[in-house]
């Protein structure tokens, strides 16, 4: 962590703790048929590294797809004219099973809005779960989510990140501010 004014919330053995305790909980659940989910960008690698956690405790395989939402966000306008579009990759269908949404940080709960958009011009999943590595509060709508690695409570100038070491070198949760 090489960033001033930034507190050190989980270190990768933390993490890998966390992402366990969601993976016993899902499974404890008896949910089947599901398939995670994540939202680009850091949703993906924490869809991938729950999904093996989840193999791990049923010696089942689980699909693992990405989805892209920025077409789908309310401030598109804000974002810029030509919004980078990333490709969504679900190599399997989602209509009449369960589908667990995954993503870093659940904050305002905009992203998750867009997310439950996009899955459902795919198909119609039996039921949409949301797993988040940290819900940092501050919700404009009113989205929950359904398994939270880590909750916390933050000011709304704080900033929370997740880091993965497949897109910043490192596993890692930090609050900055």
């Amino acid at each position: 962590m090489a960033e001033a004014n930034a507190k050190l919330l989980l270190n990768e053995v933390s993490m890998d703790r966390a992402i366990l305790n969601v993976a016993r909980k899902i499974v404890a659940e008896g949910l089947d048929d599901i398939a995670l989910v994540g939202i680009k960008t850091r949703g993906v690698p924490l869809a991938e590294w729950l999904a093996k956690k989840i193999r791990s405790l049923r010696d089942k395989p689980v699909d693992v797809g990405s989805i892209d939402i920025n077409l789908y966000r309310d401030d598109l306008s804000e974002v810029g004219y030509q919004p980078v579009v990333k490709n969504s990759e679900l190599q399997f269908p989602i209509s009449g099973r369960g589908v667990i949404l995954v993503d870093d940080v659940l904050y305002t709960g905009r992203t998750t809005r867009a997310a439950l958009d996009a899955i459902v011009d795919i198909g119609r999943p039996k039921f949409i779960k949301l797993m988040v590595m940290v819900d940092r509060g501050w919700r404009e709508l009113p989205i929950q989510a359904d398994y939270a690695a880590k909750t916390i409570k933050t000011l709304a100038t704080q900033n929370v990140k997740v880091r993965f070491h497949s897109t910043d070198g490192i596993n890692e949760v930090i609050v900055k501010g």
